[in-house]
């Protein structure tokens, strides 16, 4: 996909825009395409959507981005860069689903753009704000990159491994990233909003969880997914995944034709 001349890599899966609503993933902070896993392709059985994907710049095969970024990155994707994806995707009917820092985007874009085009948002692993154990994590996980395997593992999925860690390990480090804080877009979401965290995730307490429950207008349900840590979707995905099939299907979403789909299929 051309976004501005730059190259940005997408996947889809499933049904087209034509044919069904799409779930549109949001990857994490040192995420891409790829590394969404099988998640696309159960997403796409479960719920009878189509699932698009892609990479931001800086990530995975696409454009890189160059260093450092703003510490408004999240919300200059969400503000710049994702309307022109959906766009460019032409997606009709979109339910965002982000992980990490992909569900801050997502909450961002959801509380701050009034898209006729979004059903719903689902958020796993959000932050809302930063926490003394969001620093402390990833500032363990640099010394990792740095002297141990980190670096080579990332370098199977990111054409530019170094641009997409310390981008984001970067930002988060910086001693001015510690007024982000993104409670004020919660209560403008205006679609349902299903809010999942692993019951044991390093990167944040509960609190953050508990603090998008208390501030959203719109309905909201949440869950902490027993055993998951920072990946909810990867780490208890039968659960993950069939909480966001039930969610889907309470959505009641259209299809091109006017059928609704409540049971995570079409309907002929």
């Amino acid at each position: 996909m051309q976004i501005a001349s730059s190259y940005l890599e997408t996947k889809w899966w499933g049904p087209s825009p034509t044919e069904a609503p799409t779930l549109v993933l949001l990857h994490e902070g040192l995420g891409c395409v790829a590394l969404w896993r099988d998640v696309p392709e159960r997403l796409a059985e479960a719920t009878g959507c189509g699932i698009f994907a892609y990479s931001r710049f800086g990530y995975g095969r696409s454009d890189p981005k160059a260093l450092p970024w703003k510490l408004t990155y999240m919300a200059d994707e969400a503000r710049d860069i994702l309307p022109r994806v959906l766009d460019e995707a032409d997606i009709r009917d979109a339910v965002l689903v982000g992980h990490s820092d992909g569900a801050s985007i997502a909450a961002i874009y959801a509380g701050t753009t009034r898209d006729r085009r979004l059903r719903g948002v689902v958020l796993l692993a959000a932050h809302f704000f930063v926490e003394d154990s969001n620093i402390a994590s990833i500032a363990k996980i640099r010394s990792e990159y740095r002297e141990g395997p980190l670096r080579d593992r990332l370098a199977r999925y990111h054409r530019h491994p170094d641009m997409a860690f310390y981008g984001w390990c970067n930002s988060w480090l910086n001693p001015g990233f510690r007024n982000f804080d993104i409670t004020d877009c919660v209560p403008e979401i205006e679609v349902p909003i299903l809010g999942l965290q692993g019951a044991v995730d390093p990167y944040g307490s509960n609190e953050q969880l508990l603090t998008l429950q208390r501030l959203a207008r719109a309905p909201c349900e949440i869950a902490f997914i027993k055993g998951a840590h920072h990946s909810p979707h990867l780490d208890a995905k039968d659960d993950t995944i069939g909480r966001i099939a039930q969610f889907i299907q309470h959505l009641a979403l259209r299809n091109p034709s006017g059928l609704a789909m409540r049971d995570g299929s079409l309907r002929p």
